[in-house]
């Protein structure tokens, strides 16, 4: 397998390096949502005349303000760490790893969703679309288009990602055959992730990357939305006389407050046609089993 397929080339700033003090990172984040100093401190509740002293840097915050401030502004929990680290005070939402006991719940009921998907390919991500967990139709799905053999080990260890996988042109790219479509909405999706996180932030190098890899020296193009009236996008594979059409759905956790559980996003594929359907059905995969990092 091509080394570029599964490991991470990124260099990114460092959290300490994404602002030069809490001030600079309050006035990204409000500028970011379009927020004036007005309707911050309405909807807040929090004073404009403090609001002013904090992005001067003639005030400085408290903890709670901060918490408070990160819930207004809808920033993703991992930069309320960045925040709360501008300003000297310890990270509020933990990071752990899925092996980790106070997330046994999240992961059995992940494990449950992925088992229920069978005989149909589910995956869960982070944020960056590193692989974290998949059940077996996915892994025989990445086999196939990889032409890796059936007892290969896919690695867990989050090295694996997805839209790197698409991206590379000697990936699974060259057996999609509406790759411009697909590619413009991959790239867009983490775009929009970049957009979310501080200057300096892995999203924003992994675009950059992903980018590279289609090809564009500018910005990633506008998705095609003259799709005759269907209400998804479809991906349609084609290989050794196979031809697959299929769309995904992204499910998220509702109202977390761990980091890693925050960022997860499990993306599950679907037949879009009888044929496809049965050409998954008659792999054989067994639902009730799947792979875990």
């Amino acid at each position: 397998m091509p080394p570029l397929l599964w490991e991470s080339t990124l260099s990114v700033a460092t959290p300490e390096q994404y602002f030069s003090d809490f001030s600079a990172a309050l006035r990204y984040w409000r500028g970011k949502r379009g927020y004036s100093q007005l309707r911050l401190s309405t909807d807040s509740g929090i004073s404009q005349r403090h609001i002013s002293f904090l992005e001067s840097g003639r005030s400085q915050p408290s903890r709670e303000l901060i918490l408070k401030l990160g819930v207004v502004l809808d920033i993703p929990l991992r930069e309320r760490n960045v925040m709360l680290l501008a300003a000297g005070f310890a990270p509020a939402y933990q990071e752990r790893k899925m092996d980790d006991p106070e997330l046994h719940a999240v992961k059995q009921a992940l494990d449950f969703m992925l088992a229920q998907q069978a005989p149909y390919p589910a995956l869960v991500v982070d944020r960056l679309w590193n692989l974290v967990m998949f059940n077996e139709p996915a892994a025989g799905f990445m086999k196939w288009l990889l032409d890796m053999p059936a007892d290969a080990p896919i690695p867990r260890d989050g090295s694996v990602n997805v839209l790197k996988l698409m991206m590379a042109p000697d990936g699974v790219r060259k057996y999609v055959r509406n790759e411009h479509d697909v590619g413009a909405d991959l790239l867009h999706w983490i775009q929009r992730e970049a957009m979310s996180d501080g200057p300096g932030s892995e999203a924003t190098a992994l675009l950059a990357e992903l980018t590279a890899l289609a090809g564009l020296d500018g910005a990633p193009p506008a998705p095609n939305l003259d799709r005759r009236a269907l209400p998804f996008l479809p991906l349609q594979i084609s290989k050794a006389g196979v031809e697959l059409n299929l769309f995904t759905t992204i499910t998220t956790l509702g109202t977390p407050h761990d980091v890693t559980v925050h960022e997860l996003r499990l993306e599950s594929f679907f037949p879009a046609d009888d044929a496809s359907a049965l050409w998954f059905r008659e792999r054989g995969y067994l639902a009730g089993v799947s792979l875990a990092a």
